[in-house]
């Protein structure tokens, strides 16, 4: 076998950073990631702070009236409690189909197994709905602090893609969100990812291009995209790089907020063609309808994911088209 054809995933990465070990094998690796996804935030806030982005290029307000530490403080504490909030609502609501949640809905937010009544936490996010819950919470905290709106929007949206570089990372090291199967020699062998039967004989002729011997073997794991370090980097660092450099040559308010979402909607949606859809959810858009969720057939193929995406790169030209229009009606008024 060549070892460099794929990449088996490390057994001694567990989702639990203490397994076995009582209360401590509660912590969780995805718990950890929010924490410092959250601190890498706020420490792009803090730079753009003294930047004096939240107050404006040049603003000589009264110094009392200017932005401080605690402000924006406030103001992640405020977007992050929407954010979680949206993202396990939109991840029962809309992800799941068993329909439980829609006949419970008190179980959106039930930390424990209803059956073994073992602590499981909340497990189950939605990026789409966290974007749409932690921008309630911006507009919520802004009209409460009287605060420019998109100006604040706009700094949020820079700082975003570094911390969602940890969400992923979080995601890889639960082995979960894995991607398709695949040939290329980055690909990784995830112990929870489908197996297929060893007899197919799609199967056989897989294996040996990859070098994987199938011997005494029933069921092959085969090697699959690790999506969640594609995504890590790309929905992540290369956004953030993107942002933080459009940042200096931002012409109005809103420009920043804008384009996070169109970058990540593109982003993302090209992505998903290397992520394997829920298995119960499959295709919202398929040119085959038994296409296979495993390989990738046809780029006509939609995901869930994808339609989404779709929707806030045209939500990202509406809010440049939006805010640049009424920044010059702002400049016409003034003149």
């Amino acid at each position: 076998m060549n070892a460099f054809l794929y990449v088996n995933y490390p057994s001694w990465i567990k989702p639990e950073i203490f397994p076995g070990v009582p209360l401590l094998g509660l912590i969780r690796w995805y718990g950890l990631m929010y924490i410092f996804a959250f601190g890498a935030a706020f420490l792009v806030l803090k730079r753009l702070l003294k930047e004096g982005a939240f107050d404006g290029p040049g603003c000589t307000g009264i110094e009392e009236n200017r932005t401080t530490e605690d402000d924006v403080v406030s103001f992640i504490s405020m977007g992050i409690v929407f954010l979680l909030i949206g993202a396990r609502v939109f991840s029962t609501l809309i992800y799941d189909t068993s329909g439980l949640y829609w006949k419970k809905p008190w179980l959106i937010f039930w930390p424990f197994d209803l059956e073994t009544k073992r602590f499981t936490g909340l497990a189950g996010m939605s990026y789409h709905g966290g974007f749409i819950g932690g921008l309630i919470g911006m507009i919520v905290w802004c009209r409460i602090h009287k605060k420019p709106l998109w100006r604040w929007i706009d700094a949020m949206c820079i700082a975003i893609p570094l911390g969602y570089t940890f969400g992923r990372l979080g995601n890889f090291l639960n082995g979960e969100l894995y991607g398709r199967i695949t040939t290329v020699p980055w690909g990784v062998v995830f112990p929870r990812a489908e197996r297929f039967s060893s007899s197919l004989p799609w199967v056989k002729e897989f294996a040996a291009g990859i070098g994987m011997s199938l011997d005494g073997q029933r069921l092959a794991n085969l090697p699959r995209h690790p999506s969640q370090l594609y995504e890590s980097f790309f929905e992540g660092i290369f956004l953030f790089a993107v942002l933080w450099n459009l940042r200096r040559v931002k012409k109005f308010d809103g420009f920043i907020g804008g384009s996070y979402t169109i970058g990540y909607g593109i982003v993302r949606f090209v992505i998903e063609y290397f992520r394997e859809p829920d298995a119960d959810i499959g295709y919202r858009i398929a040119r085959d309808s038994g296409a296979a969720l495993y390989t990738n057939t046809s780029l006509l193929n939609i995901s869930t994911g994808q339609i989404l995406c779709f929707l806030m790169i045209v939500g990202g030209i509406g809010i440049l088209m939006g805010t640049r229009m009424w920044q010059r009606r702002l400049s016409n008024d003034s003149v």
